[in-house]
């Protein structure tokens, strides 16, 4: 019965129980005939009172209280009847207890007999409910088994079981649980454990739970159930760790110093088995390096065997892959590996890229440029540190500490001075061995052009003679560059003064040649000046400019062309220098030759006779004048002309300084102040100007010096020591600043003069000497030393004593002065003295003195005359007996007067295998011995101390060792039988069974000694008494549990504790206490006669009885009723037919109870109810549906109880009932007890067409049988209108809201299936509806302003089913196209649109009014609007602010805007999680172009016309493409415009909105006219 079924029954019951003394029945007895049987009840267990009150009785009538099938149930029930009575009462005598009818299913069954003739029997049954008065009990405290680590998922590992002694199964039905919960196990409802996932010995050797059994309404019981789990060899060994790092220093081998985490180290995955493993190398990483390494095979230490170069290697880091594999199988393995780092060591020096650097580099470079950069490499760690310079200091260079070599002295790099500089670059480390390296560098200069050509004169002068032809040569004008290539080539021409072209000059030679004929004028002499250029060919190219003067004369005397002429001249040159060529007229050719002639400084100068004047000796400057006044005069023989000639004689660097000595010696005292001048040393040089300029440099001193580069000062710069070098020598080189460079050298000696500035050392800082006792008087001790660095007398010593401790009078020692001799001058006595303590010093003779100190100690030296002594004469030790081997015991103190006291004894000891005693008198356990109390506990040893090795005195003394106790002994169990055994029975704690006394044993003594028992974990039914007795202490039920395994632990008291631990065997030995149980509690058969014969078995009884032995055996016997039909056999159970089945000729029904007896002592039954159906006739024998499945059909949303359908089954005999069970979807539908199928509710063909039920028919046979069939119902759609998803729909639009912005989104889904609706709307010619998504628009706000339209939205499905929903649009007021503002994004637009509502609330938030967002389209280049991103995008937002109901003017937003530009843009990064960038957009479309072009027209106008008029036709055909192309765009905007969306639903979703911008676009697409002007 199911659970509600009972409940209601249960309710029931209590309600006729309800009833004050009411009983549970009333019958009238039959005594007339056989009565039926009457049931009673039911009534809940524990039932105490009146069961039934039993009238009609006649007058004198008696009647009976009998058994009827169950002799033992008239135990719960007696009769109150008098002989007389008319009616009678049956009364319960005990409490009745359902349970206990569990056999008979829950049924009492009695009868009233009728004590006449006839004897007829009213027989009744009581049926009772089973309350959950009990809780489940487990059968044992704890269950312990164990488990491979091997068990397969899915197993069942072990089975606990609780017993629930009610007797319905909804009461005794268990579930099961465990904690702690586990991932490892489930338990099932019949009390299995399950493995669900892998075991592992190394997680989870052992698993704890507490299983907890409970039934329906929560009464438990718990037990704990422990899993051991069984480790086994299936799992590889594993290292500690998978990565190792070690680090080991290039060039070294040998074991790693340490390695992290920590030292390698491997073992086995099982560690329940920890079998050991060898280490091996499997590879190296690079495999070049395999043999640098070794691992020791059993401790897994790793080294290398062959040192590493670094350098050589390709990385610092070499993987070692190591092995380690178990001793029993070698396939099983483990890998880890070891990441060797090898530190560099600086074993390398640095290394230029290369040995020459040859660089070409511009001249005239300024300061800091670069020239280039020496890379400098070093095959150690981190390359190259250490510092750069340049060699030698002069060097125009310096160089950075990343090697960029830079100019430090532009004015030295001149081509035109110098071509090549070279010099070298030093690279020293920094750390030791400081490793220098050099490179040189040769750096050629490039020619610049700095330098313009020079004439070689500032005037030239021609002349045309009277015989003048074309092209004649009238001058040739020179000029140089000392530039290279190009830069040097000159290009010569004439400037001005050839107007009227009478000349022309060869544009490369300078040669001046007449290009027509000049007409001569008598007597006069025409000038022509003519002003010429030269011009270099360099990139910018450099002029220099002169004058020519051609003269073209008539007849005319000679005569100078000026009165005064220049000239210069180099000192030094040969005779015959040229210095200038004067210019003169003479008569022409054919006229008598003039004659040119020196007239004054005649015998330094000569001229020729075409004028040019020459040096006739060598001119010098430095000795001789600087200029000289020439006359010159020119003569025909007839006229006599005369000029002057100033000559200039310029220096020429043609004498080298000149130093005053050689060699220069200088003494400077070796404390001399840092910095301080030393001396001048100074050149002197002849020349004058910069040629005789200075500049001093210095060679060599180690750094401590410098010199002025001026003045030649010399200076100390350095420290100097005259210990460490007593002279310098420095080269002094000078310098003159002309070209080319001359110098001198000189040598300065530096002598560095001694002071007093070393203490005087004693070659040791102390000093000892030993002196016997015995020494004589005058003997020499010791001879000391100290030395001073100084010279002179700053470096003569004398020796003294300034201290002797302890003092004596006289002192016993002294100290010779000058040689340092120590001598005894007092006789020493060790007694007194046994040590003295000199304090020495040693004073130099320097001014003032200095001293240094040392300290000599004389020890005095006894003579051994003193035995040694013990400190105490018998010496009593404890110790314990756990002592480790080689332990020290006891150290023994003797003394010795003696001197060094007994420093040079030993001890001897008397023989023992035991102990041994040292030098130092310590007394050890010798190694490899050990002490056991239990087998000694005491040693008495004599020790002798002896104080010198030979001839020594000794002293003794007595050790008594004694051995404590240790707790070395695990307690012993004594001999158990195995099994114990014991009687089964209720013991208890008060009451307790006695099985055997144990008691254990241990050797050691006191607490170590005393033992305890107990069990390894509590036990709910043993414990031990105090005298080690094992008693039971709770019921032994040998038929649940027959064997008990205990674990039993003694533990002794010690320090630490030690225990044994063993199993004992407990059987229990039986006893009659249970009654033998039949499988049944009623035994039905039925059998067909005519196919049966005598013998044939009509059914078999089967009884068990838990008990064992002959308690266990069974007999079996009818107990009520008897037919001569039927026999029993009383062994087997078997019931058979007899002959006198034969004489049958009608169905007959036997009932008899049966009764199984055992054979204990006293013997037990219990009894079974016996119902034998003998037919004559043959019936069906299962109930069977007419069909195998039924098929049926109605219409969707009918009212619930509307029939469905009939099913029909038969049981095939009028003898039994069928009923109908609903097996599946019992919600939905109900079926009646004739089959009908009713529906419960109503049912919807669009959620579920088809339903399949399962229809079970049960008869009324016992047991029953059944049979299923399946029925199909399928549900008939019919129409239904479509369902708006809201009643009434609002939105609000701005009054500029252009054609097509989408206003809101209605919904309406069909409930039929695959049917979609069509939308439409009532008359309204400002909005309209797209007819497939439901998508409101605006037609026309126009002359709406302020005002709410509703709109009546109709959804019409395909078959005409209508319904409708209100559209609510409010249309704000106040704004027009001029208050839009426009803002422009760096995001798509399809990002921007689903950020839209956040959008809005970031702007409101910070102009702090309200915004509504017209408008979002994209504004990137080209002709088809994309919303794809691109790399570069820009969004146009439009949008309206209001101010409360008031719209903000655009030009206050803006301004706005631009102040809050900052809190706008934070704003919008945070809405769209980036860096946001907006800015203002104006709503026209562009500025005009043609600003640009009238500023560009301004400039060019004054250029020129032609410049105006290309520049205007230009500007013409670019603005024409300008405005083309704006007006694209304009056009493009105003179709953006047209694809835009104004977003006044803030109800709608991110999705909805986007659909609607979708829509938007496609009707845009439609309507590209002049709706978009406003905007």
């Amino acid at each position: 019965m199911e659970r509600r079924g009972l409940l209601w029954v249960c309710l029931l019951s209590a309600c006729v129980r309800a009833v004050a003394g009411a009983p549970i029945g009333t019958s009238i007895i039959n005594c007339a005939s056989q009565s039926d049987e009457v049931n009673l009840g039911p009534v809940d267990e524990g039932y105490e009172g009146d069961v039934e009150v039993i009238t009609g009785i006649q007058a004198g009538a008696n009647i009976l209280l009998v058994p009827y099938a169950f002799p033992d149930h008239l135990e719960y029930l007696e009769m109150s009847f008098s002989l007389g009575d008319t009616s009678a009462t049956i009364r319960t005598k005990k409490v009745l207890d359902a349970d206990a009818l569990k056999l008979t299913d829950r049924v009492l069954y009695y009868s009233i007999k009728c004590d006449d003739g006839f004897g007829y029997q009213n027989y009744r049954k009581l049926r009772l409910n089973d309350i959950n008065d009990n809780s489940p009990v487990f059968a044992e405290r704890l269950y312990t088994t164990d488990i491979s680590e091997t068990v397969t998922l899915e197993t069942e590992v072990f089975r606990v079981t609780a017993e629930d002694a009610d007797s319905s199964p909804t009461f005794s039905r268990l579930t099961y649980s465990f904690t702690p919960p586990s991932e490892d196990f489930i338990v099932s409802n019949s009390g299995a454990f399950i493995l669900k996932k892998r075991l592992n010995y190394n997680n989870a050797p052992r698993y704890s739970f507490t299983l907890t059994a409970q039934d329906i309404d929560g009464k438990n019981d718990t037990t704990s159930v422990v899993f051991n789990v069984v480790d086994s060899d299936n799992l590889n060994p594993f290292f500690s760790h998978s990565l190792y790092q070690a680090v080991i220093q290039e060039n070294e081998n040998g074991a790693f110093a340490d390695i992290l985490p920590e030292a390698i180290k491997a073992q086995d995955g099982d560690m329940g088995i920890n079998m050991t493993v060898t280490y091996s190398i499997s590879t190296v990483s690079p495999n070049a390096y395999v043999t640098n390494f070794n691992i020791d095979p059993n401790t897994g230490v790793l080294s290398v065997g062959t040192a590493f170069d670094r350098e050589e290697m390709s990385s610092s880091i070499v993987s070692v892959s190591i092995k380690a594999a178990q001793t029993d199988d070698r396939l099983k393995t483990a890998d880890a590996v070891v990441s060797v780092t090898v530190q560099d060591i600086n074993d390398n020096a640095p290394t230029f890229d290369t040995n020459n650097y040859d660089i070409t580099f511009l001249e005239n470079s300024p300061v800091d440029a670069v020239v280039f950069k020496a890379i400098v490499t070093d095959l150690d760690e981190g390359g190259f540190v250490g510092t750069l310079r340049i060699l030698p200091d002069s060097a125009p260079f310096s160089v950075d500490p990343d090697g960029t070599v830079r100019v430090k002295d532009s004015a030295v790099l001149d081509r035109e001075t110098i071509e090549a500089i070279v010099f070298q670059i030093e690279a020293t480390e920094t750390d030791v061995p400081n490793h220098v390296t050099t490179a040189q560098v040769t750096v050629t200069l490039t020619d610049e052009n700095d330098n313009s050509p020079t004439f070689s004169s500032s005037m030239y002068e021609g002349e045309v003679t009277a015989d003048q032809v074309v092209d004649m040569e009238l001058v040739q004008v020179e000029a140089n560059d000392p530039d290279a290539d190009i830069n040097g080539q000159i290009k010569y021409s004439i400037e001005f003064g050839n107007s009227e072209g009478y000349f022309s000059m060869d544009e490369d030679t300078g040669a001046i040649t007449l290009a027509k004929t000049i007409p001569l004028q008598e007597n006069k002499i025409l000038e022509f000046p003519l002003y010429i250029t030269a011009t270099d060919r360099g990139i910018v190219p450099r002029t220099s400019a002169a004058q020519v003067l051609i003269r073209a004369p008539g007849n005319s005397n000679p005569q100078f062309l000026q009165r005064v002429f220049t000239g210069v001249v180099e000192e030094e040159q040969e005779p015959g220098a040229f210095i200038v060529k004067v210019s003169f007229l003479k008569l022409p050719e054919t006229d008598p030759p003039v004659t040119l002639q020196v007239t004054s400084e005649g015998d330094k100068f000569s001229i020729s006779n075409n004028g040019e004047l020459t040096t006739s000796v060598k001119l010098d400057f430095d000795e001789a004048p600087h200029d000289y006044s020439v006359g010159i005069s020119i003569t025909d023989g007839t006229t006599t002309d005369n000029a002057v000639v100033e000559v200039s004689v310029t220096d020429i660097n043609d004498n080298s300084p000149v130093f005053a000595s050689e060699s220069v010696t200088e003494v400077v005292p070796e404390d001399a102040e840092v910095p301080s001048n030393i001396t001048v040393v100074a050149a002197t040089d002849k020349d004058s100007g910069f040629n005789k300029e200075i500049r001093y440099s210095l060679r060599g001193g180690e750094g401590r010096f410098s010199i002025d580069p001026l003045s030649g000062m010399v200076s100390l710069i350095g420290e100097l020591d005259r210990e460490t070098k007593a002279e310098y020598t420095v080269l002094v080189l000078a310098e003159d600043q002309g070209r080319p460079v001359k110098s001198a050298t000189t040598a300065l000696t530096v002598q560095v003069s001694d002071v007093n500035d070393n203490i005087p050392k004693f070659s040791q800082d102390a000093y000892q000497v030993e002196v016997l006792e015995t020494e004589a008087v005058e003997s020499t001790l010791l001879t000391l030393s100290a030395e001073d660095p100084d010279e002179e007398l700053n470096a003569r010593v004398s020796y003294s004593i300034f201290q002797q401790s302890p003092v004596s009078d006289p002192a016993a020692f002294a100290l010779d002065a000058s040689s340092g001799v120590l001598r005894l001058v007092q006789p020493l006595d060790y007694s007194e003295v046994k040590e003295y303590t000199l304090k020495i010093q040693a004073s130099d003779g320097g001014s003032p003195s200095l001293v240094g100190n040392a300290t000599v100690v004389v020890v005095v030296k006894d003579v051994n005359n003193n035995p040694p002594e013990f400190n105490q004469e018998l010496y009593e030790v404890s110790i314990s007996e756990n002592l480790a081997s080689g332990a020290s015991i006891l150290l023994l103190e003797v003394t010795d007067r003696d001197e060094g006291g007994f420093s040079n004894g030993h001890f001897l000891v008397s023989p023992s295998d035991t102990f041994e005693i040292n030098k130092q008198g310590v007394v050890s356990l010798k190694k490899n011995v050990t002490l056991d109390r239990e087998t000694k506990d005491k040693y008495n040893l004599e020790v002798v101390a002896v104080d010198q090795p030979t001839e020594g005195l000794s002293a003794t003394a007595q050790l008594e060792v004694t051995v404590l106790d240790y707790n070395d002994n695990t307690p012993q169990f004594p001999s158990i039988p195995d099994p114990l055994e014991i009687r089964e029975g209720s013991y208890t704690p008060e009451a307790p069974g006695e099985i055997l006394a144990i008691v254990p044993t241990d050797a050691d003594l006191g607490s170590n000694g005393e033992v305890t028992l107990s069990f390894v974990t509590p036990h709910p039914l043993f414990r031990f008494r105090e005298d080690g007795m094992l008693l039971a202490v709770a019921p032994l039920d040998r038929e649940t549990t027959d064997t008990y395994e205990l674990f039993i632990k003694a533990s002794d008291n010690g320090s630490p504790q030690r225990e044994n631990i063993t199993s004992i065997t407990v059987r229990l030995l039986d006893v009659n206490d249970n009654k033998p149980e039949f499988s049944l509690s009623s035994y039905v058969s039925s059998l067909l006669l005519k196919d049966a014969e005598e013998g044939t078995v009509v059914l078999k009884l089967s009884a068990t009885d838990p008990d064992s032995g002959n308690n266990s055996m069974i007999t079996y016997s009818f107990s009520k009723g008897s037919s001569k039909y039927l026999a029993l056999n009383g062994e087997s159970g078997e019931v058979t037919l007899t002959s006198e089945v034969s004489a049958l000729t009608e169905d007959t029904v036997v009932e008899l109870t049966a009764m199984a007896t055992d054979h204990g002592e006293p013997p037990l039954n219990s009894t079974a109810a016996v119902e034998i159906h003998l037919r004559i006739a043959s019936i069906t024998d299962n109930v069977a549906f007419l069909k195998s499945s039924y098929n049926f059909s109605l219409s969707e949303n009918q009212p619930e109880g509307t029939a469905v359908g009939q099913v029909s089954a038969s049981s095939g005999s009028n003898l039994y009932n069928v009923s109908y069970v609903l097996k599946t979807h019992g919600e939905l539908f109900s079926i009646s007890s004739d089959g009908s199928i009713l529906t419960s509710a109503e049912l919807d063909k669009e959620e579920q067409e088809w339903y399949i039920l399962e229809v079970e028919a049960v008869d009324t046979r016992t047991p029953p049988t059944s049979a299923v069939t399946m029925v199909r119902v399928r549900v008939e759609d019919v129409n239904e209108p479509p369902k708006f998803t809201e009643e009434v729909y609002e939105a609000a639009v701005i009054n500029i809201a252009p054609y097509k912005t989408p206003v809101t989104q209605v919904k309406a889904s069909d409930p039929d299936v695959g049917e979609q609706p069509k939308y439409s709307l009532s008359d309204s010619s400002a909005f309209g509806i797209d007819e497939d998504s439901g998508q409101v628009y605006v037609v026309s706000a126009a002359g709406l302003d302020g005002e709410s339209i509703e709109l009546e939205v109709k959804a019409t499905d395909p078959r005409g089913s209508i319904s409708t929903a209100k559209v609510k649009v409010q249309i704000q007021k106040g704004a027009s196209n001029s208050d839009v503002v426009i803002i422009s994004l760096n995001q798509p637009a399809n990002t921007v649109e689903n950020k839209i509502s956040e959008l809005e609330e970031a702007l409101g938030d910070v102009l702090d009014w309200t915004v509504t967002s017209i408008q979002v389209t994209s504004s990137n280049e080209g002709g088809t609007v994309s919303r794809v991103l691109r790399s570069s995008v820009r969004t146009l937002v439009s949008f309206v602010a209001f101010d409360d109901e008031e719209v903000v003017p655009s030009e206050d937003v803006r301004r706005k805007l631009r102040s809050e530009s900052a809190a706008v843009t934070a704003k919008l990064s945070s809405v769209f999680n980036t860096d946001v960038q907006f800015d203002l957009e104006s709503t026209s479309q562009s500025e005009p172009a043609d600003m640009s072009v009238v500023i560009a027209l301004g400039v060019l106008l004054g250029v020129s016309v032609v410049g105006l008029i290309a520049t205007t036709v230009v500007l013409i055909i670019r603005t024409k493409r300008r405005k083309h192309h704006s007006d694209d765009k304009e056009s493009l905007d105003m179709k953006r415009r047209a694809e835009g969306y104004t977003n006044n639903d803030r109800k709608n979703s991110a999705d909805s909105w986007k659909q609607q911008r979708r829509d938007s676009d496609t009707g845009a697409n439609k309507n590209t006219d002049g709706n978009f002007s406003a905007l």
